[in-house]
């Protein structure tokens, strides 16, 4: 039996220790102070609820504080019930030292959490002393409710406080600063209700002028809805100038502890909405990217047939028409397919590269829209337009020698047939029957006239067929009018030769009976009609059409010309004898007193005839000058436009030369940051772009060149084909570099890459040549050297294999730098994964395999809620339920994974 000393001893400990870590107490418990009265009832109340809202899980509850914690049981239960653990089991005497005995078994307990007491013993609970007890309550609520909670870097009330300024931060009239007066309106409480459950109550409908009716409010909806007992007086909290700030500490940690799975299924929803965001960003790429594709591919597909299309048109106007729209779709149409073609490969490198920074599968296109599949429709696409233009300039120049051609051939049947005309007749007259002697002999004279003559002719009917002949080779349109006509030329002649020889033999057998000829009408007639047929032959050369393409053909025509000119004084003597000869008839008539008919027996050619043609062949000399002279300064411009084009071309193709060659140099040379690298490349870009217009300058003489017809330039081996290949590889090669830069500072920025990192990375992959097979082998050694853990030895083969399938995945046997620093930066990169997602979804699924629709409706937005329900599977697990989705398999695929 224990003396009185001891049992005084025992039971008079007290814990009487200073402040913990976790709370520094800024009102201590001191005995000899009183607590306010208006703060006490409030405390007795908020106390008194918060304990019951534990104690009820054990199925029981207190009603008076001070006096149901005496005997220390209910207070032990309620530190197992809030603590998940047991306590050392309870004295079962109702006697003053079995209280005191269980009390100090709980006070133990919460010391032993680390909790340090201040001026609370357990005779002062036993006694039923009501600011101790308050205090010891105070403690428990402390260490069990507050204590842990942790916003950032802040805890215990400056987190609480903290959790609850953010919350009410978008409320209009809350300004949450401490835990009295901020709380005395209500709003602040009915905004924390509002901002998880906006379903029970309507925030604008508050007043700031009501605090009773938003405090009854609060306490109620979280009453009902939110299992929160209702822990103090809306009146009392109104009327008390400073409501009690531990009461009002209790009441608003039940509310964080209420919404702490909230919080914790906003922080899911929040992973899942990011991960989904890059997903639905990542098949808008997909999608512009199968569209433009698309509608390059269409294009391509229209304008092939078009370029193939070989058959040529018969006139000159429309072949100049097929030429002017080709012209367009060189200048207009086919630049911005250029560029659409460039932005399809950007697109797609940019896109495969946000995929693998998201650590998705690579985009594999549509069958067919692959950017090899459009750069080999591209292909076929320039190989036929290549040819285009040189057929187009062809047969627009075959045109031109049909048209020449055609035009000479009706201008020498036309002479032929207004030639011969009658002449068929003259042949069949039987004249010299009924004739007299002079007559037969003037008839036989005739016809000797008209041998010579029809000799004469036999070159223009040969011409003419050769015409004909060479309008057939060359396809012309109208080839069977032509044939038509030549054919009935030659029919004539030949039935003309027939006739000559049967007239011939004719006369001839009756030649005996002519005694006298005029020698004089007869060498008239032999002189004149071949110099009549030279005068003709030199009219139609006089007015014969030529085409000429240089200056010295046009020196050639000239100089042919000339030389004709020359023989004109020996001509003019031809036509003095000729005009003699009549001269010396007339004056033999006059001096014999010859009656002259006026008509040459002989031949059907005057003196008149000869003077008029002769007057006609002086006329056209000089017209035919100044044709020539036209056309020769004609070809004289022709040629100061081919020196023109080719001083701009023999500058302008070099420096597109130069610029693709250090293009080839800028990405390795370019120092500095990428940021820097970038800004010099787009200044480098710029001065590209200011450059267009030389080359706008060259199209505009190149037109010219054109509109004159001109075929060849022996002053340049650039083409304006030449120029504006080179410069669309220019613009394009300029944009691929741009690009690998921008993708550089994605995987840079995506992978948290230093700039030092990215220099060192540079460097190593400078030090090697980008272009063989050996270089992959070098580059790949030197990545496995730079690996965070080195490879065993009889693991370096298969690493080595390794690593070449990541840096070349398609063996080409080059490797980009691109590729590399993918490489050297994959083994590290953080990003969201699959195990992730999953992780997040169950959250919200509140641990089930499988999700609901109203869940992914009511935790994320519409957007993403919609999004996850279109392709989420049906979940046919053993729990399933109507409506339940498959997460699981969603999270997988969102990867490019198998289920897990």
């Amino acid at each position: 039996m224990m003396t009185a000393v001891e049992t005084q001893v025992q039971y008079n400990t007290t814990y009487t220790v200073t402040t913990d870590e976790y709370m520094i107490q800024e009102e201590d418990w001191d005995r000899d102070l009183l607590l306010d009265p208006a703060w006490e009832k409030q405390q007795r109340k908020t106390f008194t609820a918060w304990c019951n809202s534990h104690l009820r899980k054990a199925g029981t509850q207190i009603d008076n504080i001070e006096e149901d914690f005496r005997n220390g049981l209910k207070l032990m239960l309620l530190l197992e019930v809030i603590s998940g653990e047991r306590l050392p089991k309870p004295d079962k005497g109702k006697m003053r030292f079995h209280k005191i005995a269980n009390v100090n078994k709980a006070l133990d307990f919460i010391c032993s959490k680390g909790v340090k007491l201040v001026s609370i013993g357990a005779e002062e609970i036993v006694d039923g002393n009501v600011k101790m007890t308050l205090g010891m309550i105070w403690t428990i609520i402390l260490r069990f409710a507050i204590q842990d909670i942790s916003v950032e870097e802040t805890s215990a009330k400056e987190g609480l406080l903290l959790w609850c300024q953010r919350k009410t931060a978008p409320y209009r009239n809350v300004n949450v600063q401490n835990f009295h007066i901020s709380w005395k309106d209500g709003l602040a409480l009915c905004a924390l209700i509002h901002r998880h459950r906006p379903d029970l109550i309507d925030y604008a409908k508050l007043r700031k002028d009501d605090p009773i009716g938003n405090l009854n409010t609060a306490f109620e909806v979280a009453e009902k809805y939110l299992d929160i007992p209702k822990m103090l007086d809306a009146e009392d909290i109104v009327n008390t100038p400073k409501p009690d700030e531990k009461a009002i500490m209790t009441y608003v940690s039940c509310f964080y502890h209420a919404f702490a799975g909230a919080e914790q299924a906003e922080t899911a929803a929040n992973r899942i909405c990011k991960v989904l965001a890059v997903n639905q960003e990542n098949e808008r790429l997909m999608e512009e990217y199968e569209k433009l594709a698309s509608e390059l591919l269409e294009w391509i597909r229209r304008t092939v047939p078009w370029l193939e299309n070989r058959v040529a048109e018969q006139t000159m106007r429309a072949m100049q028409q097929k030429l002017e729209d080709f012209r367009d779709y060189r200048r207009v149409h086919k630049p911005p397919r250029v560029q659409e073609k460039c932005q399809l490969e950007i697109n797609f490198n940019t896109l495969q590269t946000k995929l693998r920074l998201s650590n998705r599968p690579a985009f594999m296109p549509s069958e067919g829209k692959m950017v090899s599949d459009i750069a080999n429709a591209w292909k076929g696409l320039e190989q036929v337009e290549k040819g285009y233009e040189e057929w187009l300039l062809t047969e627009i120049r075959r045109l031109e020698r049909l048209d020449h051609l055609a035009e000479k051939f009706k201008q020498k049947c036309s002479l032929h047939e207004s030639w011969t005309a009658g002449k068929e007749d003259l042949l069949s007259k039987k004249d010299y029957e009924s004739a007299s002697l002079m007559e037969i002999r003037a008839l036989m004279r005739k016809h000797e006239a008209f041998e010579s003559d029809l000799a004469a002719h036999q070159d223009r009917v040969e011409q003419i067929a050769a015409i004909a002949q060479e309008l057939n080779e060359l396809d012309y349109h109208d080839a069977a009018t032509v044939n038509a006509r030549c054919q009935g030329i030659c029919d004539q002649w030949d039935n003309l030769g027939t006739l000559t020889q049967k007239r011939r033999d004719a006369l001839e057998r009756v030649e005996k009976l002519w005694e006298t000829i005029d020698q004089l009408y007869l060498e008239f007639a032999k002189r004149a009609a071949p110099f009549n047929n030279w005068m003709d032959g030199a009219m139609e050369d006089l007015q014969d059409m030529f085409i000429v393409h240089s200056i010295e053909e046009i020196q050639s025509l000239i100089t042919a010309h000339d030389q004709f000119k020359a023989t004109l004084p020996e001509a003019d003597k031809e036509r003095s004898a000729i005009m003699g000869i009549m001269n010396e008839i007339m004056k033999i008539a006059q001096t014999y007193g010859i009656k002259l008919s006026g008509i040459n027996p002989y031949t059907i050619l005057s003196s008149q005839d000869i003077s008029n043609k002769w007057e006609t062949v002086s006329q056209l000399v000089p017209l035919r000058d100044q044709m020539l002279q036209e056309e020769f300064a004609r070809q004289q411009a022709n040629e100061r436009l081919r020196r023109q084009f080719a001083a701009q071309a023999n500058i302008i193709g070099p420096w597109i030369q130069t610029k693709m060659e250090e293009i080839g140099h800028v990405s390795v040379d370019i120092a500095g940051s990428l940021e820097e690298q970038m800004n010099n490349l787009k200044t480098y870009e710029q001065n590209i772009i200011n450059y267009k217009s030389n080359i706008d300058k060259l199209e505009g003489d190149h037109q010219l060149i054109q509109e004159a017809i001109i075929f060849d330039n022996k002053h340049t081996n650039y083409t304006m084909e030449h120029i504006r290949v080179g410069w669309e590889q220019l613009l394009t090669t300029m944009a691929r570099t741009i690009n690998e830069v921008e993708n550089q500072i994605l995987t840079r920025d995506a992978k948290g890459i230093s700039q030092e990192q990215l220099n060192e990375f540079r460097a190593s992959f400078n030090h090697f040549d980008r272009v063989n097979l050996l270089t992959l082998i070098s580059v790949c050694r030197h990545a496995q050297s730079l690996l965070p853990e080195p490879v065993a030895v009889n693991q370096g083969e298969v690493e080595f294999a390794r690593i070449m399938t990541l840096v070349d995945p398609n063996n080409t046997g080059v490797v980009t730098f691109q590729a590399f620093i993918d490489f050297m930066t994959r083994e590290t990169a953080e990003t969201d994964t699959a195990e992730q997602v999953m992780a997040s979804f169950k959250i919200l699924a509140s641990d089930k395999a499988y999700i609901t629709v109203d869940e992914l409706r009511r935790e994320l937005p519409p957007e993403q809620a919609e999004y996850c329900i279109s392709r989420m599977t049906k979940y046919i697990g053993p729990e399933a339920i109507p409506g339940a989705l498959d997460y699981i398999s969603f999270s997988s695929a969102l990867y490019g994974e198998s289920d897990l």
